[in-house]
């Protein structure tokens, strides 16, 4: 078997999804790209058990149909080597032995056996489809995924929920300290449904997204879900189990309100922040008429800091303490150059969204307080 494909074409879509592979597997198969040609079409197939994406990509000419894995590593770092060119791959299906040909060289290896790679999974008669833009699935993902939790105990915390209705679509993310609800009215499905995806695969597709353009097909069954972009497939493992009722924990009531420049706050955050307990990251926001005063200390060290910012503040004046770090990763994902706060006492959780919301769009992040020792 014999065929001939671009150089940097392969390279591109191998890189595409060689993250899949973890970095230990139980089986050897799992450290390989499963490669299978037909019709003039090469498919490449990658594993760890849990997540399997695949690509397409069409190949200059090729003289039969077949299949062969090879290990993933060796390939991807000979192929960073060689500039753009044609690339000719020369397989022997039976011995598996193989030779790649460019331009003034040859690497030669020994592939695997095909049939050990393991069968992809089909979505039941009851999956539930619907399509959403490439760039609306992106800045949904891009908002939720630093919420999501490392939590054992509670493992559908560990992904973002898709929350879909008739007219929106809801990612949420939560660690149970900060959440984030993104709204988004133009994507939507054609009945109520919802499923948890895990974050390594939400990863996975974050990072495909980018140079995509038009709409993505998503999939999914109790179990499994199916992404399908333009020339990536991704079938993954859901996490099973029932998400929490998340707009309960949204405080509706919040009298005490903050308008503030976002990034004047994050930088005296940053600032300040460099001064308080390391245990802790406790920073307390002083907030009366038109002004905030950002407090951080380490009694351990001595050291303190102390911030004053210009703010619109309509409430009485208050004091509530935030762990810096979440603070300042919450701010970071907003995309406005003003954001709301909205409080209604120092035990309970401050409520931020941007001042101007994107098109179509309702963004929410809460954070929870943390307890001042005054």
């Amino acid at each position: 078997m014999r065929f001939i494909v671009s150089s940097t074409t392969l390279s591109t879509h191998l890189q595409g999804i060689s993250r899949v592979i973890n970095s230990k597997n139980a089986l050897p198969i799992l450290d390989c790209f499963l490669f299978e040609l037909r019709d003039g079409m090469l498919t490449v197939t990658v594993s760890d058990s849990e997540t399997t994406m695949t690509t397409t990509l069409e190949v200059v000419e090729s003289n039969a149909d077949g299949r062969f894995a090879i290990t993933a590593r060796t390939l991807l770092d000979a192929l960073k080597e060689i500039p753009e060119q044609p690339l000719t791959f020369d397989i022997d299906l039976q011995s598996l032995e193989m030779t790649v040909l460019y331009q003034n060289g040859q690497y030669s290896l020994v592939g695997q056996n095909a049939n050990e790679f393991p069968t992809p999974v089909t979505l039941g008669e009851n999956a539930v489809r619907m399509d959403i833009d490439a760039q609306v699935l992106l800045n949904g993902i891009n908002r939720a995924i630093f919420a999501t939790a490392d939590d054992e105990l509670r493992p559908v915390m560990n992904g973002i929920y898709f929350d879909i209705t008739t007219e929106s679509l809801t990612m949420v993310a939560s660690d149970g300290h900060k959440l984030v609800r993104s709204k988004t009215m133009s994507a939507h499905g054609n009945e109520r449904a919802a499923f948890i995806l895990p974050k390594k695969p939400a990863v996975l597709i974050k990072n495909l997204l980018p140079k995509e353009e038009g709409l993505v097909s998503i999939e999914f069954d109790e179990r499994n879900a199916v992404f399908t972009l333009d020339n990536y497939r991704m079938v993954c493992r859901l996490i099973e189990g029932r998400y929490p009722n998340y707009n309960s924990v949204i405080p509706a009531n919040n009298p005490n309100k903050i308008t503030i420049d976002r990034l004047q706050l994050l930088g005296a955050l940053r600032r300040v922040s460099i001064f308080s307990s390391q245990a802790s990251s406790l920073v307390k926001l002083c907030m009366s008429a038109d002004s905030m005063v950002i407090n951080a200390q380490d009694i351990d060290f001595s050291t303190s800091a102390k911030e004053t910012l210009t703010c619109q503040y309509a409430g009485t004046p208050m004091e509530i303490g935030f762990k810096s770090s979440f603070l300042i990763d919450i701010l970071n994902n907003i995309p406005s150059d003003d954001v709301l706060i909205e409080l209604a006492d120092p035990s309970r959780a401050g409520v931020i969204t941007p001042v101007e919301q994107e098109e179509d769009e309702d963004l929410l992040m809460l954070l929870m307080p943390m307890m001042l020792n005054d």
